[in-house]
């Protein structure tokens, strides 16, 4: 078997490189057709880095039955060399993935496209939201935090401390406007006493009330 990738016959053939510009595979060297010079650097016999040494054997085991005249038309004619390349299972295969991954993105792209008008409606929807029913949602919930904080002031302890000596006071004006009516005679003993004893029960509960909610306040 000879050796294709340091031959002579491949420093020798190929002094006159063709003109024509193509994009190649990652394991063809530019080098190997650019004459005697350039070939001394490929002697070695390896193959480029990031070719694998699986892809290299089945290369290597594809070309080892070619002639010499096969291998060097492979060198010189382009062509030729496009080919063999997309003649190869590992190309081959890449070139079907490719194409699956192509074909997959318009189809997504389609998908999307597809939804725009759904999309454009959703925003428009939001902008309603945030224009109509978010501010009056706003105003709601303000109103609702309004009597929230009227509610806690109401039942807060100062306030119902308040409210209690309020009472208190209340009973005891009463009190005292049924002594004052029991002084002129415009009430007899009998209801006096009776009225006067419940006006001051209550005055007197409530201010007990208020006396231990006040000491309670202020121990807490």
């Amino acid at each position: 078997m000879f050796n294709f990738w340091g031959s002579k016959e491949q420093q020798q053939g190929q002094s006159h490189p063709s003109s024509e510009t193509s994009p190649q595979p990652p394991w063809y060297s530019p080098s190997l057709v650019t004459g005697p010079s350039s070939s001394r650097s490929q002697t070695s016999g390896q193959v480029p880095p990031h070719v694998s040494p699986g892809e290299a054997a089945g290369i290597i085991s594809i070309l080892k039955d070619r002639s010499v005249d096969e291998l060097k038309n492979l060198l010189s004619d382009k062509n030729a060399y496009q080919q063999f390349l997309y003649s190869l299972d590992q190309v081959a295969i890449q070139n079907n993935i490719r194409e699956e991954l192509r074909k997959e993105t318009l189809h997504l792209a389609r998908e999307n496209l597809g939804k725009e008008p759904q999309i454009v409606e959703l925003r428009n929807q939001c902008r309603i939201i945030r224009t109509s029913e978010l501010a009056t949602a706003q105003e709601k919930l303000n109103e609702l935090e309004n009597q929230r904080e009227e509610i806690l002031k109401f039942y807060s302890p100062g306030s119902l401390l308040h409210r209690l000596q309020d009472a208190m006071n209340k009973v005891d004006e009463e009190s005292e406007e049924l002594q004052h009516k029991f002084m002129e005679k415009d009430i007899d003993t009998a209801a006096f006493v009776q009225k006067y004893k419940k006006l001051r029960s209550k005055f007197h509960q409530r201010a007990l009330t208020h006396l231990a909610a006040k000491t309670s306040s202020s121990i807490g």
